[in-house]
């Protein structure tokens, strides 16, 4: 087995894992979470692919690395926008929690 076939089922595994978690999880985090875990296996997918791509001839293509490149830092970007919006929200629907049981008094 080569390193190429191993990585390439270490990408399918987190794949896998990824979208297990993001499709029976009830927490929003895990969820989140469970994003991040497909978008790293889909970015390993896609770095071994560009990998293989290169042959003995021609050089390894450096815009598949820069595009994983870009993928890593707006997933990064999109999962802190996440969290912080679901912080956002579970403030909010504390405070109205706390807001009803205040006003029942």
């Amino acid at each position: 087995m080569t390193t190429a076939t191993l990585l390439g089922l270490a990408g399918a595994a987190l794949v896998g894992l990824g979208l297990y978690g993001a499709i029976l999880q009830r927490s929003w985090l895990r969820r989140i979470l469970s994003l991040n875990v497909l978008s790293s296996g889909i970015f390993l997918l896609y770095g071994i692919v560009a990998r293989r791509g290169a042959t003995a001839d021609f050089g390894r293509d450096p815009v598949p690395q820069a595009l994983v490149i870009t993928g890593i830092v707006v997933a990064f970007a999109g999962s802190a926008l996440a969290v912080a919006l679901l912080l956002r929200w579970t403030e909010v629907k504390e405070q109205e929690k706390r807001e009803t049981t205040n006003g029942h008094e």
